[in-house]
């Protein structure tokens, strides 16, 4: 479905007329919001039952592990078979362990080991569900508009981490056992509407000699290829130590005193910084210094959650966290459309289920890390420690990966 001849650049509804790209944005968007609210939902309630900081580190961990089990053969997977059928049963195992995790949590004084099991669960099924997901933009939208459709999609995917917060904020706050309901049907919307893309999207089969080559076939294209290794590697270190979506329920109740609808407007926050990102990047051409771009909204990045941890007034911590949602979102465009620009459609799934870990590392284990830091040293030291750590991998990778400072995607 690419067309290399044709460098026109389509006018942006153009883009919303092509159905598959449509109900690819739809179940993007839906899965996403689904996700947002578990994490707001369990977070809250585990928080509330045991007062424990660890434990929101206990749920970024077990969401985390069975990625990091599983993505290099959900990667092969993704490259395999067909990617829309992947994400369809991917939404709806996610539906069924959401359900299962409702029940278990709405118990009074129930046992939590079940519902750490079913988050493991719901983090298997996301290990094939991103790969998939990520491999199958640039099999339907033209090559000269990967950029935009990037920048399009990212700002979908930051529309519901925007929504889905809030929402789950007011639902949490009326009635419980509804925010799970809620969480299942958006589950389910995701799996259909992948369902119906008129595509077999998979790669070309190739003949396998060599079982462990093929598999990590992702990894050696992208320690091959200087520009992509260091967009991925900067950013997961960026993520993993400024996560910092997991301790909010404790600043939401312990530092700012702001109860449920706030900690719901501070998981939105860091969406309403990157859908302005995006509206922006979507509606412009790719800039033309993006490698000092990058760098900067890196610095930006850091500086903000920085500002964050220390401060002890709600409308700051509310610009801090939109100021790093926003480099955070110009980061995902960067290196997403790196990534796609420099893959080969052979290799996309088992590279993206590399890149994947790095946006895994920074919802679950960035919170894990941030969680164990917050039990040895206090919360506000652990977040003000991962702004600084940003900041000094910034300047470390800004002298050791020139061809990055150089890249331009414009």
């Amino acid at each position: 479905m690419n067309d290399d001849k044709d460098t026109s650049v389509l006018p942006l509804p153009e883009l919303f007329k092509q159905r598959n790209f449509v109900l690819f944005a739809i179940s993007r968007g839906s899965s996403m919001t689904a996700s947002q609210m578990l994490t707001v939902a369990v977070g809250w309630m585990l928080y509330l039952r045991t007062g424990d900081p660890f434990t929101l580190a206990l749920v970024g961990l077990f969401r985390f592990l069975p990625f990091l089990l599983l993505f290099l053969w959900a990667g092969v997977v993704a490259d395999a078979y067909s990617r829309p059928q992947i994400i369809s049963l991917s939404n709806l195992t996610q539906a069924i362990a959401t359900g299962l995790i409702g029940a278990a949590l709405l118990v009074p004084d129930g046992v939590l080991w079940p519902i750490f099991l079913l988050l493991a669960a719901h983090g298997a099924a996301q290990a094939f569900l991103q790969p998939a997901q990520h491999s199958t933009l640039p099999t339907i939208v033209p090559k000269q508009q990967w950029a935009r459709a990037v920048a399009i999609t990212s700002t979908i995917v930051r529309g519901a981490q925007l929504g889905g917060p809030a929402l789950a904020g007011v639902l949490i706050a009326m009635a419980d056992g509804m925010v799970f309901a809620v969480i299942l049907a958006l589950s389910v919307f995701a799996g259909a509407s992948a369902a119906m893309i008129r595509a077999d999207l998979r790669s070309a089969p190739v003949a396998v000699s060599d079982r462990l080559a093929h598999l990590l076939a992702g990894m050696d294209h992208i320690r091959r290829t200087p520009v992509v290794f260091a967009a991925i590697t900067i950013d997961l270190v960026a993520v993993l130590f400024g996560g910092i979506a997991g301790l909010l329920p404790v600043f939401a109740l312990d530092v700012l005193g702001v109860g449920p609808e706030g900690l719901g407007m501070m998981r939105a926050m860091p969406a309403i910084g990157g859908l302005a990102m995006g509206l922006l990047l979507g509606s412009i051409a790719p800039p033309s210094r993006t490698g000092p771009l990058f760098f900067l909204a890196l610095g930006v990045f850091g500086i903000s959650i920085i500002v964050f941890s220390l401060s002890e007034i709600f409308w700051l911590s509310l610009v801090a966290l939109a100021i790093y949602g926003a480099t955070d979102m110009f980061s995902v465009y960067v290196r997403q459309t790196l990534v796609q620009l420099e893959t080969p459609d052979s290799l996309r799934g088992r590279v993206n289920a590399v890149n994947s870990v790095s946006i895994n590392a920074s919802n679950e284990l960035g919170d894990f890390r941030a969680g164990s830091m917050a039990v040895l040293i206090g919360t506000v030291p652990a977040v003000a420690l991962g702004g600084l750590v940003t900041l000094g991998a910034a300047a470390l990778w800004w002298r050791l990966f020139p061809d990055l400072r150089r890249v331009t995607l414009g």
